[in-house]
């Protein structure tokens, strides 16, 4: 193998070659000899794709960068004005009452604000107005009422179900109360205001309704430990099988949980008279299939000690002072 001889070693200063010195004089800065200088794209265009951002503005003017409008949108929105608040809102806290009562007070015409009568439910004042509320209100007792509503029954029992749920304001009206109702209230359009239904009935089922503003009433009828009496009367048809009168009574199941005992009596050949204590979804259905029977009308007449009694159907009265649930 060839040898090649070791290259001669340089000193330090033979290494590399002189660099020229600058001119480093006050009036010349020192700037990197290499370093270009760095090329912005024209004003408006984007630099990523060079396309043009906004239109050139005119000469002599400055454009608005688009980053400002919302913050300029912001700050207007901040400006606005609060929504006033309701008037009902007002009178309970001053007053120290409920809502509804506010709401009563207001639609009987016994507040004002800065002199003028207010009857419009839902109206917003200025919150510096000055309101007032005749001595009436002070003395008018809040009622809260029961109403019991004969239902018609809508459709055939073999359409599938529905909720069987009735909008109050739909179903009471002045004009369908019962001229019989002895009653000495005088309907008013806040009677309607907070009224529940308690105690559901299935579209194709007819009878007792009750709509209530009570609190106590509604979980008096449908608490879950509710053992209210529910009697209804049921057309049947079809041959009743050996036996079954007693099952009715008790001894059936409907979607595997057994059924408390009934009362189960005849009215007439085709009319069969039950007492429940619960009020399971299409249970009276489910109960005479198990039986051989068909219900093709169902008529809810009494809960607890109250009766629907003569009142027609599709009217509605009010419940009496000596009748509780």
């Amino acid at each position: 193998m060839r040898a090649f001889p070791p290259a001669p070693q340089r000193t330090e200063r033979e290494a590399l070659p002189p660099t020229p010195v600058a001119d480093v004089s006050p009036a010349a800065p020192i700037l990197p000899a290499t370093k270009a200088a760095k090329k912005h794209p024209q004003r408006g265009i984007a630099r990523s794709t060079g396309a043009r951002a906004f239109p050139p503005a005119p000469q002599g003017s400055r454009p608005t960068p688009p980053a400002e409008a919302p913050a300029a949108a912001a700050s207007s929105q901040r400006g606005l004005a609060k929504e006033s608040p309701r008037l009902s809102k007002l009178v309970s806290a001053q007053a120290q009452c409920s809502r509804r009562e506010a709401d009563e007070w207001i639609e009987n015409g016994w507040v004002t604000v800065d002199g003028v009568v207010i009857t419009t439910l839902g109206a917003r004042v200025n919150p510096k107005a000055r309101i007032q509320v005749k001595e009436a209100a002070s003395k008018h007792q809040t009622e809260s009422v029961t109403i019991l509503f004969n239902k018609i029954p809508c459709g055939d029992l073999d359409a599938p179900a529905g909720n069987g749920r009735e909008n109050p304001v739909e179903s009471i009206r002045a004009e369908n109360r019962w001229p019989e109702d002895g009653c000495p209230l005088r309907f008013k359009v806040g009677h309607l205001r907070g009224l529940a239904l308690a105690g559901r009935l299935e579209p194709e089922e007819g009878g007792m309704l009750v709509f209530t503003q009570e609190g106590s009433v509604a979980r008096r009828l449908t608490g879950g430990d509710s053992r209210l009496e529910k009697e209804y009367h049921v057309r049947v048809e079809g041959e009743l099988l050996p036996g079954g009168l007693e099952l009715l009574r008790y001894g059936l199941s409907l979607d595997k949980v057994k059924l408390l005992r009934a009362e189960v009596s005849w009215l007439s050949e085709q009319q069969l008279r039950l007492v429940l204590h619960e009020n399971r979804k299409r249970q009276i259905q489910g109960m005479c299939e198990q039986v051989g029977l068909r219900a093709t009308d169902i008529k809810r007449v009494r809960i607890g000690s109250v009766s629907l009694g003569k009142l027609a159907p599709g009217q509605w009265r009010y419940l009496r002072t000596g009748e509780r649930f």
